[in-house]
């Protein structure tokens, strides 16, 4: 684990080594164990399961970790349910509980954030921000932590409508329902400004604005009603020197340039989208993070591993923002010795 590589690849300075930092994997119980020779599994205590993920964090040398603190929370339970499918080992964060405190578009799109949750605290919300900081800081200072919004836009209006009821609102009143997300914008507008004034450096920004085929609004209805508020969001972030990391699931290849022009300063994305292209355009300006795909770790055979981690290489690998992940996650049903095989390649691969 190294910080000073860590914010050395956040700062644009090129390191020794190429950085990096894995999403799931130190939850990946059999791997955790074949890594760190700790029993632990599903069923073991809280405790036991966070010595044996800080061991492993260690063991495969992180430099960096995603952490956000802003999520449905905030919404004091007057949000939709959409249940969880089978993700971690054990089953552990199944959900089949579904419902939805909206019965028809019409009432999606006369939705008043500001009624509904009212205003916030600031000093409270800057204090929370904080205490989330220090506690990842405490649990883990040898590498850059981040606290940060899951809800910023799309992702919030997911959450409070689900996916059925945004769909049928946008399909129903495509301009309403961009004014309905310009309200929610501007209630969220107050975790981004007390997050402009925590302690924290670097801040996490997510939102998921696309499917894996892409965008499921008109692009230009995005441009229209998504990046003049992340503009708004970002300007006291960067006003207060933070550096914005940005993550969204899915292709978002068609926006990478409308993003970058609203103020981030990095971004976080999954095998779909298309990272050449971030490094040709953007490799000396900007961190980027990814982007393995988990697919090929499924799969028997040391070959393509190593050639997916080559390619991540040949393409991040002379851009000091880079960091290798596998931008789909490493998650439980990633045979072990395909994931142990993955970091001995990074490794090897890892020094410029």
């Amino acid at each position: 684990m190294s910080l000073s590589d860590g914010m050395a690849a956040i700062n644009l300075e090129m390191s020794s080594r190429v950085p990096r930092t894995e999403y799931s994997a130190h939850f990946h119980w059999d791997l955790v164990k074949a890594v760190c020779g700790i029993e632990v599994g599903s069923r073991s205590s809280m405790e036991g399961q966070a010595k044996a993920s800080a061991a492993f964090l260690k063991a495969w040398n992180y430099d960096f970790m995603w952490n956000i603190l802003i999520h449905r929370q905030v919404f004091d339970g007057f949000c939709t349910s959409m249940g969880h499918a089978e993700y971690t080992q054990g089953g552990t964060d199944y959900d089949n509980t579904v419902n939805c405190p909206f019965k028809s578009p019409q009432q999606v799109l006369e939705f008043e954030p500001w009624e509904q949750y009212g205003q916030r605290d600031e000093g409270k919300l800057i204090k929370d921000f904080n205490q989330h900081y220090e506690m990842l800081c405490n649990d883990e200072p040898d590498l850059v932590n981040t606290t940060g919004i899951y809800v910023t836009c799309i992702s919030g209006l997911i959450e409070i409508f689900g996916w059925d009821m945004m769909l049928m609102a946008a399909g129903t009143d495509m301009e309403g329902f961009g004014k309905l997300t310009n309200r929610y914008a501007s209630w969220i507008q107050q975790y981004f400004n007390a997050l402009a004034e925590s302690k924290t450096p670097v801040v996490m920004v997510h939102d998921d604005i696309v499917w894996t085929s892409g965008a499921f609004i008109s692009p230009g209805w995005y441009r229209k009603f998504v990046f003049p508020n992340y503009k708004k969001y970002f300007a006291p972030l960067r006003e207060a020197g933070k550096k914005i990391i940005y993550t969204s699931d899915g292709n978002y290849t068609e926006f990478i340039d409308d993003i970058a022009a609203t103020g981030v300063h990095g971004f976080v994305m999954e095998p779909v989208t298309n990272m050449k292209y971030i490094a040709e355009k953007y490799g000396k300006t900007h961190i980027f993070i990814g982007n393995a795909d988990c697919r090929v770790l499924m799969e028997n055979d040391k070959d393509a591993i190593r050639a997916e981690v080559q390619r991540c290489m040949d393409i991040g690998k002379n851009c000091p923002g880079f960091f290798l992940a596998v931008g789909n996650h490493i998650p439980a049903n990633i045979p072990v010795e395909n994931a142990v095989y993955y970091n001995e390649v990074y490794k090897e691969l890892s020094q410029r």
